[in-house]
């Protein structure tokens, strides 16, 4: 069957609000560096009050994907949860605005909509603290099911594992996905969060509920609570069907249980924000293998869009990623 959808997307709607920070601050303020801490809304508004000048984006991982593959040309769809606020409706006119297929209803109370207070310090690296409020409110209810059956991959977030509600959701989106024989793809998200669920994330991948992992080697080794890449690999290798790791400047991989399909990284001036990197990596990667394109050709197209947000503040493309694949000769 035809799909609608070449990706529909589920995690957390969220607002970011980017700023420069030194080191310094990260220590003063108790955070640790490279990481994402949830936080509840009166630590919010103390890290706000205390950070510099920041910038808004709509941002939230899988959304970021979402965004990603609308920007390389892929249909794409989201399911995420936000209130009816101010920042709620600009992350509903941003997502929409950059072509991608947006109907999850806004809550009417409750929490405010979700925001992520991200320092980002001289080399780049990112340190989020998330305030996830309406979007914690993700409920079974708030799937799509024609949606869900009308995308090629359903691609979870595993940020997403953190609210019970959203737990249950992201399960019936699985369900349902593979119901009506579509892939399930899951992001591992971060260390801290694979520290929290390792055995639930190993569970899913081992039995079969998800098809398609997408990791980091800091993620990677998590999991498997080694220190050794390769052994890690051999695990990951024996557990998931299909899995793609990025290792920075060192690449990344496709790999199954019969093959490792390995590509460079792709070649960046100076990096300047490191947010967005791993969705725009996977963005690529679902659009190049949505439209049967190799797996070596899809690692490129997913080293090429996170070459390109690596280079620019924030997590969604400022110019159309398509452009650049087709310059790259990665699509026609």
């Amino acid at each position: 069957m035809t799909a609608a959808l070449d990706v529909l997307a589920i995690g957390n709607a969220i607002v970011d609000v980017l700023s420069r920070a030194e080191e310094d601050f990260l220590s003063a303020n108790g955070m640790a560096k490279g990481g994402m801490a949830l936080i509840d809304e009166a630590r919010a508004e103390a890290v706000y009050a205390a950070m510099g000048p920041g910038t808004e984006a709509s941002g939230g991982s899988a959304a970021n994907t979402a965004a990603g593959v609308a920007s390389l040309g892929g249909k794409a769809g989201f399911i995420g949860k936000v209130k009816d606020d101010v920042l709620g409706t600009v992350f509903g006119h941003d997502i929409r605005a950059a072509g991608v297929a947006y109907g999850t209803p806004a809550a009417a109370d409750g929490p405010a909509t979700a925001r992520c207070l991200i320092l980002v310090t001289p080399d780049g690296e990112r340190t989020m603290n998330t305030y996830l409020g309406a979007a914690q409110n993700l409920v079974v209810a708030d799937i799509d099911a024609a949606m869900v059956e009308s995308a090629a991959v359903t691609y979870l977030e595993g940020y997403l594992w953190d609210p019970p509600a959203a737990k249950e959701a992201f399960l019936a989106a699985a369900k349902i996905a593979h119901g009506a024989g579509r892939k399930v793809a899951l992001s591992l998200s971060d260390t801290f969060c694979v520290d929290r669920y390792r055995a639930e994330f190993k569970n899913l991948i081992i039995s079969g509920t998800v098809d398609l992992v997408f990791c980091n080697e800091g993620e990677l080794k998590s999991l498997y609570e080694t220190a050794d890449f390769d052994a890690a690999l051999v695990a990951l290798r024996r557990d998931a069907k299909e899995a793609v790791v990025t290792r920075s400047e060192k690449g990344a991989s496709f790999v199954t249980r019969e093959a490792v399909v390995s590509v460079p990284a792709h070649p960046v001036e100076r990096v300047l924000d490191t947010t967005g990197a791993g969705d725009l990596f996977a963005a690529g990667f679902l659009t190049g293998t949505t439209r049967g394109l190799d797996p070596a050709t899809s690692l490129r197209l997913g080293a090429l869009a996170a070459g390109e947000i690596i280079g620019q503040m924030g997590a969604r493309p400022q110019r159309p990623l398509i452009d650049l694949a087709r310059e790259a000769g990665l699509i026609s």
